[in-house]
């Protein structure tokens, strides 16, 4: 080699060396991922869990996305949270550094727990409860959704935020079960009640600039009765009843988030 051209590998090497630990530095950091919410999100009715108290599943949808996405996790989702909760207890983990949150909440803000109650009451109708909860949706949700989202878009400004919806519990096909409740009438009015519930937590997502994200065609032949569900019927223990069951985060939560992020 020539000494020209030996000098300029000298240089070269030089240069490389000096330029590999800033080049180590300049990586970026693991994405800042925090997920909120209630049972929906902390995966409740999985079956198996690290955090009793909440009920927080390592089959979640948060873990399996945190995990696609090679993300670090603030699991701040608990079983029963209403929107208040949110607010008073699951925000201390944002802040501008903040790059991803999900969550699913106001499914407990509405007595949609009470209205599941009395449809699996035989003998009984269920209608009024349902009605009960479809008037709280229509009057009192919306506030109960702004305050939570504004409150998610003060704490973390620069995060992209998605709002997963509720699924649809049943075929409205046929009843089963060994209590055969609720019938299929009863099926048919709280799949509806489901809708509208998914179109005003859709609306104050997107009036908030969060992405919406519709879990109904996902899982659309997996409801409770279908053969291959992936929610819970009557379940023991009962809190995991009418909730995502494994499959459920595995094959319907998560694809359909993991798609909304297209990755």
């Amino acid at each position: 080699m020539n000494p020209a051209r030996l000098a300029a590998a000298a240089l070269a090497a030089t240069a490389a060396l000096v330029l590999a630990p800033a080049a180590v530095q300049a990586l970026p950091e693991p994405m800042h991922y925090v997920a909120l919410g209630d049972s929906y999100s902390s995966g409740t009715g999985t079956g198996e869990y690290f955090d009793e108290e909440c009920l927080r599943s390592a089959k979640a949808y948060p873990r399996l996305l945190a995990t696609g996405l090679d993300a670090d996790l603030d699991f701040a989702a608990c079983s029963g949270a209403t929107t208040n909760d949110l607010l008073t207890k699951q925000l201390g983990s944002l802040d501008a550094e903040t790059d991803l949150v999900t969550l699913t909440i106001g499914g407990n803000d509405i007595g949609w727990a009470e209205a599941v109650k009395a449809c699996l009451t035989p003998l009984t109708n269920c209608i009024d409860e349902i009605e009960d909860s479809e008037a709280i949706v229509r009057d009192e949700l919306p506030g109960l959704l702004d305050g939570a989202y504004g409150a998610i878009e003060n704490r973390a400004p620069n995060a992209d935020v998605y709002v997963l919806g509720y699924p649809r519990l049943f075929n409205g096909e046929r009843a089963c079960g060994a209590l055969k409740q609720p019938n299929v009438v009863e099926q048919t009015r709280m799949n509806e009640a489901a809708d509208g519930l998914a179109e005003v937590v859709r609306d104050k997502a997107e009036e908030h600039g969060f992405t919406f994200v519709d879990v109904r065609d996902a899982f659309a032949g997996h409801a409770i009765c279908d053969d291959v569900a992936y929610l819970n019927g009557l379940a023991y223990p009962t809190v995991e009843s009418y909730h995502p069951n494994a499959m459920g985060h595995r094959n319907g939560y998560y694809p359909a988030v993991a798609r909304a992020l297209d990755y």
